[in-house]
């Protein structure tokens, strides 16, 4: 028998006390949802749940993207639904002004309310302050295209291009007539006699064929946006789930384990009591 190193008193201590610590990691991991509390936790799930987690927010922020580039895209449908409007407008006045039984009053009549949509595409369209714009970016006056990144890696982006309706438009409708020619109220495309007028109704079918075209081209981009948009969130909820798999506690699994050490440090508590008291048979030797 010793009294000066109780070694069953420290092995019962060393047990208690690694109870003690299992016990305090299960409370922070139940109190925090987390299972990685720290690199030491699992470091190679760390790594992995981080990398996970860029994917994540970069993804968010991509379809973020996309979602812009969709109300672009839906801003410039709708200001060309009104000028298809419009040129459908400009057709009936055309027709109506080629007829012989009207008079050149009435043409000027109807000439006024014709140029007066042509006015309104090219306000739509043209110049500085065109009412066709998306976050003051011109919808319809060319230049260089959109480039967006749609994706969560480098190097995943879309350009598209953008789109000339204004009056400086030189693409032939087929006629030998310009679209800018069209839209414009100054220039070779009117209803004011009865021959401008024939000639008008073919350009205004050229023309609102040439506008179904670009607006097309606008649905498919439409279309894939929406595609791109799906794919992104469905990308984004597998990452989540994934790398919550990993991250993510089991809190009926862990509550288990809290338990147990639980338990084991009571008993710990009761055993070192017991363990302590041993050097004391050391007394009975004295009788």
């Amino acid at each position: 028998m010793q009294i000066s190193n109780n070694t069953t008193a420290f092995n019962v201590w060393k047990n208690y006390k690694g109870n003690v610590d299992n016990l305090q990691a299960s409370m922070a991991k139940l109190s925090s949802g987390s299972r990685i509390d720290n690199a030491g936790d699992d470091p190679s799930g760390l790594a992995m749940s981080e990398r996970l987690r860029t994917q994540s927010r970069n993804t968010s922020a991509a379809a973020s993207n996309v979602e812009n580039k969709l109300n672009y895209l839906q801003t410039s449908d709708s200001w060309m639904q009104k000028m298809h409007d419009m040129l459908g407008r400009m057709g009936e006045l055309a027709v109506m002004a080629n007829d012989g039984t009207k008079s050149d009053v009435d043409r000027t009549v109807l000439q006024q309310e014709f140029a007066q949509m042509q006015d309104e595409i090219a306000r739509i369209t043209t110049g500085s302050n065109a009412a066709g714009k998306f976050n003051g970016i011109a919808l319809f006056q060319g230049g260089t295209g959109i480039t967006q990144q749609v994706g969560a890696d480098g190097g995943q982006t879309f350009t598209s291009a953008v789109m000339d309706l204004s009056t400086a438009n030189a693409d032939d409708l087929g006629s030998g007539t310009t679209w800018g020619q069209l839209v414009d109220s100054a220039g070779t495309i009117n209803i004011s006699d009865q021959i401008n007028a024939d000639a008008a109704v073919t350009d205004l079918q050229l023309g609102i064929d040439y506008l179904s075209q670009k607006r097309a081209d606008v649905g498919a981009e439409i279309s894939r946006m929406d595609q791109t948009l799906a794919g992104l969130r469905s990308y984004e909820e597998n990452i989540v789930a994934t790398e919550s798999r990993i991250r993510d506690v089991d809190v009926a699994k862990e509550t288990a384990e809290m338990t147990k050490y639980q338990i084991l440090q009571q008993v710990g508590t009761a055993m070192l009591a017991q363990a302590n008291q041993l050097p004391n048979n050391v007394m009975q030797l004295f009788g």
